[in-house]
């Protein structure tokens, strides 16, 4: 169900094709017949029209099988952009020929159709900053994700405290740019830096990234929530696509 789907049956209404009653009954029928059983899953096909973006699906933990069941599902019953996170080469093969317009992008390990012309407003972009090079992987999931809600989206990566000067290098895409999502592990410390340094709301990512002491990610979240910088907000470990929602959703204010 989208936008275009309501209108049409406002129309028919307003032109007396359709009866006040009968418009109704459709109306309230949109909420039943938005949700689609597969047995092993229930598709909320009235996203799109709610949020703007059809259902996204988390690939991890779900077989080839059901994977494709749902991204054909989704495909055929929506008009935008679809994602599928945390997948893998041998799920996107699987369903490449149920899905024919389905790309994969192995760094943000993201299936994706794009196939919305969207006009993407150049003075009201995101920028995407990451501490070190092996934050990679969120960081690309953020940035395709934003990309597909419709952004304009520049990209500053390895540029963390460890060489300061390397971010001061951005400075000016730092204060072009709309909202921000800096991704870093070990420390945590650029979501800080970049907090100074701008009057744009700040997404902070913790990335899994370092050593042992790292505890896998907790210690840039904890460092990350406990930042002295205002405007800056968390966002779960490693969840790059969580950071690009976020950032989507502020842009569109």
């Amino acid at each position: 169900m989208t936008e275009e789907n309501l209108l049409k049956i406002l129309r028919e209404y307003k032109s007396g094709n359709v009866s006040e009653i009968a418009a109704l009954n459709l109306l309230k029928n949109i909420s039943i017949n938005s949700v689609e059983d597969l047995g092993f899953a229930n598709i909320d096909h009235a996203r799109e029209l709610r949020q703007g973006f059809p259902e996204v699906v988390y690939a991890a933990g779900k077989t080839k099988e059901q994977l494709r069941a749902i991204f054909k599902s989704l495909y055929e019953r929506s008009t935008g952009n679809l994602i599928a996170t945390r997948a893998d080469l041998e799920k996107y093969q699987f369903l490449i020929d149920a899905v024919p317009e389905a790309k994969f992008d192995e760094t943000a390990k993201m299936i994706y159709v794009d196939r919305k012309i969207i006009e993407r407003r150049a003075d009201k972009k995101i920028l995407i900053l990451s501490a070190g090079t092996s934050d990679l992987p969120v960081c690309e999931e953020a940035r395709l994700t934003a990309y597909l809600w419709g952004n304009t989206v520049e990209t500053a990566y390895d540029c963390g405290v460890a060489g300061i000067h390397r971010l001061f290098a951005h400075i000016d895409k730092i204060q072009s740019a709309n909202v921000i999502i800096v991704v870093a592990g070990m420390e945590g410390a650029l979501a800080s830096v970049v907090g100074g340094l701008t009057d744009k709301p700040v997404i902070a990512v913790p990335t899994s990234v370092g050593y042992g002491a790292s505890f896998n990610g907790l210690a840039a979240l904890l460092a990350m929530l406990n930042s002295c910088a205002s405007g800056v907000s968390v966002v779960n470990i490693d969840n790059g696509f969580g950071a690009g929602v976020l950032a989507s959703k502020i842009n569109r204010l």
